[in-house]
């Protein structure tokens, strides 16, 4: 990478106020470019830009900072410490122009770092891997960086859509996405299920073979992917700190009510099983779970494997909708930098961890899912079903945020009352209504 890539690293972190000291109100930066300014090529070692600008400004640039040396701490999840170690080694080899800087790689999961940076930005990692619910706490504490220019156009050209926005906040990009894996879709028996796409035919199906159809309805991560789907909101907003000050939900509503009797309509079928566990299932014709359980469920449908985004359903108002619900990723973020050089490399570096080249490594080595579009139709991963069905689900999703653990329970309860048949198809409208309120209250109890 020649120095004159410098100059258009340096305006964006200048932009961004990402330099420590220069302020860290994301939502003054500069709006995402235009798609056709196109982002660098991926599978270069690092971005290339070569054409970036006139050599003049190029000299100017080189005679105004050089890159300096130094420590660049990296956290990521104990399992791809290794093999980032060794993706680092290979980004320094390529650009002995930032050679200056010694990568450390420190075990830190996507699940704990969020927290303890926010608990000490100052001696946090440089980059870290976290997921992408704890992006609105790392924004507000100011723990990581705005992303914008060229490498928010990186983000948004590269990625598929569900990943641009789990990483972004208020219109404003935080992070890299890394992966694009961590959500819900249909596993089903071919030989069984005809029409994958509709609900009541998967229903049908099951019923006419005798054959069961997991769901976990009163599962909080689950549930949601009826009043998603019907267009109902259930978000928490928070404080510097992480508290909630705020919740977001309308689940009593004409939509809510949608949701709940689609609910009772499939749990009022023989064919119902609540459940998300291949291994806990019995003669299963179709299962609504995630690619961690594609093993199990390649051994149980065997040659009729097969996997789908989640179907649509026919509401009570005759409408139709399709099932929604939470998405997952693990993003990559850059902490506020002090020196200028060394924001540049952070930036190079962290775009490399993320490229086509080294989502695809990550996936063979880790099995972990590209957010990057071209990896998602390299062969090997157009070959991995549960994947691809996977990647079409979360463009239907929204990515889990920050919620109250007592939510989960909550969740659970009122599931656990169309499971028992307190609701139940014989419940009217103001019975649902009267639930659907409640849990509201709750929820929004859980903020005050």
């Amino acid at each position: 990478m020649k120095k004159k890539v410098l100059a258009t690293l340096l305006a964006t972190a200048m932009v961004a106020g990402c330099l420590a000291g220069c302020g860290n109100s994301g939502n003054d930066t500069a709006s995402t470019p235009a798609a056709d300014d196109a982002a660098p090529a991926a599978d270069d070692a690092a971005p290339a830009a070569d054409d970036a600008a006139p050599a003049d400004d190029a000299a100017s640039a080189d005679e105004a900072v050089e890159y300096g040396s130094g420590t660049i701490k990296v956290w990521v999840a104990e399992n791809v410490v290794e093999f980032t170690q060794k993706q680092a080694a290979a980004f320094m080899e390529a650009n002995p122009d930032m050679a200056g800087y010694e990568v450390s790689v420190e075990p830190v999961g996507e699940g704990d770092a969020a927290g303890n940076m926010i608990t000490d930005v100052e001696g946090g990692a440089d980059i870290f891997g976290f997921a992408q619910d704890q992006i609105t706490r790392l924004v507000s504490a100011g723990a990581v960086c705005p992303i914008v220019g060229d490498n928010a156009n990186f983000v948004t050209s590269e990625n598929d859509a569900g990943a641009a926005n789990a990483a972004t906040v208020g219109g404003t990009i935080y992070a890299y996405p890394m992966t694009s894996d961590n959500g819900y879709f249909l596993y089903y028996d071919s030989s069984v299920i005809t029409d994958p796409t509709s609900l009541e035919k998967i229903v049908e199906d099951c019923e006419a073979a005798g054959k069961n159809f997991y769901f976990e309805i009163n599962s909080g991560w689950y549930q949601p992917a009826f009043f998603f789907a019907t267009g109902c909101t259930l978000t928490y907003d928070t404080d510097d700190a992480g508290n909630f000050t705020k919740c977001n939900i309308d689940y009593a509503s004409d939509q809510g009510l949608v949701a709940m009797k689609e609910i009772i309509e499939l749990k009022s079928s023989s064919s119902f099983q609540n459940g998300s566990s291949v291994d806990n299932g019995t003669n299963i014709a179709a299962i609504v779970d995630g690619t961690w359980d594609s093993g199990p469920a390649q051994a149980a449908f065997g040659d009729n494997y097969a996997c789908a985004k989640l179907p649509s359903f026919e509401g009570s108002d005759g409408k139709t909708y399709q099932l929604s619900g939470f998405g997952g990723f693990k993003l990559l973020g850059i902490k506020p930098q002090e020196d200028a050089g060394k924001l540049a490399v952070c930036h190079a570096l962290a775009q490399y961890l993320t490229s086509t080249e080294v989502q695809l490594s990550r996936y063979t080595e880790a099995g972990w899912g590209p957010s990057n579009v071209a990896a998602q139709q390299d062969a090997a991963v157009q070959a991995d079903v549960a994947l691809s069905a996977l990647a079409e689900q979360l463009v239907n999703t929204i990515p889990q945020g920050n919620y109250p653990g007592d939510y989960w329970t909550l969740a659970t309860s009122l599931g656990d009352d169309v499971i028992t048949g307190t609701l139940s198809t014989s419940s009217s409208d103001e019975e649902l209504m009267t639930a659907l309120q409640n849990f509201q209250d709750t929820c929004i109890s859980y903020a005050q």
